[in-house]
């Protein structure tokens, strides 16, 4: 609804701009080898948890950005929320209880933010928030998890050489 209403009376506030990013996030969650050799699990838990984990690396790269990184960092969080809340909608969940599974939404986002910040930091293994996040709970075969594991790193680092200005762009890494 505060999309429509945002077309309705033109207020935007830069959103429009990252849409692009968002769509090659949720992109990069939909390659099949997430599921295929990775083993995570082709469950609409399983691609919340690919689009979840995917953002998280992106908006951790955002914070590296300080100041410059927080108004994309939020607007992405906002996009987030609504694809989120059609999502819902689309599935039957009613306007009651939305809310409740887009704060439970937000939560997990914001612990998987904070797994893989820490264990990206060395201060936590990375696997065992894949473990965690990604597979919840269930360990997949150490192939699968080798696999992922190595994804996860390779779009970290090559968010880590991107300039703002590209990652802003949707130059989304694809390993």
């Amino acid at each position: 609804m505060l999309s429509f209403l945002s077309r309705i009376f033109g207020r935007d506030s830069g959103r429009s701009a990252l849409v692009p990013l968002y769509n090659a996030i949720v992109s990069g969650a939909r390659d099949p080898a997430w599921y295929v050799e990775g083993g995570v699990g082709d469950t609409v838990d399983g691609r919340f948890d690919m689009v979840a984990g995917l953002l998280s690396l992106v908006l951790i790269r955002l914070e590296a950005e300080g100041e410059a990184g927080a108004g994309p960092s939020a607007l992405l969080a906002e996009i987030f929320v609504d694809d989120m809340d059609g999502q819902l909608r689309q599935d039957g969940i009613g306007d009651i209880v939305v809310g409740k599974h887009i704060g439970r939404m937000m939560a997990a986002l914001g612990g998987r933010i904070g797994a893989y910040r820490a264990a990206f930091a060395g201060e936590a293994d990375l696997d065992e928030a894949l473990l965690r996040n990604l597979y919840r709970g269930e360990a997949p075969a150490p192939a699968a998890m080798a696999f992922t594991a190595a994804r996860i790193r390779a779009i970290h680092g090559a968010l880590a050489t991107l300039s703002l200005k590209q990652l802003l762009a949707a130059e989304f890494p694809r390993p």
